[in-house]
């Protein structure tokens, strides 16, 4: 997994600023944190950041004989949005899309049911929540 995955942990040092940088490590930060959740939630990390060429699915994992498209979002706090209203028709169109770029790349999958779930993660520091949601939407 590690040469797969290379993450920033450290979020003392990521601050909420308007800064890419800034929001590439807490995007990096959040994707770690969801992958450590389902780590733990017994799924195996098939691939992360997985670019095609309609976009980027940021975790790919396999839940029994399951394979799962995982989506994270992550915001600080709900004052405005909430990190699932961010993912529109359209978004949802592009994981679709480039997970039957993964299925096709990964012929050993054919078999395989497949599903599209979203993990949320909202606070900051010391009180996160992090909810997950199985079969999110449906291609």
């Amino acid at each position: 997994m590690g040469k797969v995955c290379k993450w920033f942990t450290q979020i003392t040092a990521i601050m909420m600023t308007d800064d890419p940088v800034k929001n590439y490590q807490r995007g990096q930060w959040a994707e770690q944190l969801a992958l450590d959740y389902l780590v733990r939630e017994k799924l195996k990390l098939l691939s992360c950041n997985y670019h095609g060429p309609s976009g980027e699915i940021d975790l790919i994992m396999q839940d029994n004989e399951t394979i799962v498209f995982i989506e994270v979002r992550y915001r600080a706090n709900n004052n405005y949005i909430h990190p699932l209203e961010t993912i529109n028709g359209r978004k949802c169109a592009r994981i679709i899309k480039t997970s039957k770029h993964y299925l096709q790349a990964n012929r050993w999958t054919s078999k395989n049911s497949c599903r599209f779930d979203i993990i949320t993660i909202t606070g900051e520091n010391d009180n996160l929540e992090i909810v997950w949601i199985k079969n999110a939407f449906q291609a």
